[in-house]
């Protein structure tokens, strides 16, 4: 079950074995099939909205510029940890070469820090549009979004690239089997035979830049838009603002939840099957949703998904 490479008095593991969301042949075949269609569902369901974004200019505004990052985003995210979950699904345990998994935990971390500072640029976009509405065209005017969202992307692949050279230079001697679906750092760094002090500190610190600071973002911004709410003299008015914000607040709650619980620990998380399960909230039900909170049943993009309807 394991090769490896002698390296001086080091046995260098050169591939590990994925278990899988489940070892049951029986548990495999029905998962399997409920999440192969989740995973085009999602596919289909945000590559719509970023179609719908793009082509429809009464969606190019802020708002819907930054869904459709986040969608796009969603599309690669389930792209790198999906395959690999419904591998191990359809082949149970499963050979990945070494460079193959720091590839995805490569792309894995930078996706999830981008999606951290793209919800927090969403809740400030939310923010400004009910506290400021005057000043809106231009606090978050052309430049403004397009700032944000390079930063967002940027800051994920900066943030990972510290991130994953730290765990890929770690030794792993042996044993070489991670109990997961996808290679993520908690099994990773169970599985190190060196001292990971140093790594632990580096994922720690960047837990509390990357994840607490987006999310005090995310926080102080709907503390400030629930205070205006209460505010608003209308009921419409608030009503209107809070459904806008309620969405918009599940998703956060949801994958801030799961995320913090699993990454924002100084420590490594020996119970694994309920970090694989945590998993699954944020790799398969929150980007499976998220176009459905937050566009689909938007009025705009109703009527714009109805234009595209007739139109083709």
């Amino acid at each position: 079950m394991e090769r490896s490479l002698e390296s001086g008095n080091v046995t260098r593991v050169q591939e590990f074995v994925l278990l899988g969301l489940s070892t049951s042949p029986e548990t495999r075949e029905v998962l399997f099939a409920v999440f192969l269609p989740l995973y085009l569902l999602t596919l289909l369901e945000n590559a719509l909205i970023v179609f719908l974004v793009c082509s429809h200019t009464e969606l190019h505004k802020p708002m819907y510029f930054f869904l459709g990052n986040l969608s796009c985003l969603e599309m690669c995210y389930v792209s790198v940890t999906m395959p690999s979950l419904l591998a191990g699904l359809w082949m149970g345990p499963y050979h990945v070469p070494f460079p193959a998994c720091m590839t995805q935990l490569f792309f894995f971390i930078a996706l999830i820090c981008t999606e951290c500072t793209l919800l927090a640029s969403m809740a400030y976009d939310r923010y400004v549009a009910i506290c400021h509405p005057l000043r809106y065209p231009l606090l978050m005017r052309p430049q403004v979004c397009l700032g944000l969202a390079r930063t967002s992307w940027l800051g994920g692949l900066l943030v990972s690239v510290a991130k994953t050279a730290c765990i890929a230079s770690l030794s792993y001697c042996g044993p070489n089997v991670l109990n997961h679906f996808f290679c993520d750092v908690s099994p990773l760094l169970n599985l190190s035979c060196t001292h990971v002090a140093l790594t632990e500190l580096v994922d720690f610190l960047s837990a509390i830049i990357i994840l607490w600071g987006s999310l005090l973002v995310a926080i102080a911004s709907y503390v400030a838009i629930g205070r205006a709410v209460l505010h608003m003299p209308s009921a419409a008015a608030r009503c209107k603002a809070f459904s806008t914000c309620a969405s918009h607040l599940v998703v956060v709650g949801i994958f801030y939840s799961a995320a913090l619980f699993i990454y924002a620990r100084p420590s490594r998380i020996e119970a694994m099957d309920l970090n694989k399960m945590l998993s699954v909230v944020y790799t398969v039900a929150t980007p499976m949703c998220n176009p459905v909170i937050y566009c689909l049943r938007n009025r705009e993009v109703q009527a714009a998904f109805r234009r595209a309807l007739r139109g083709s």
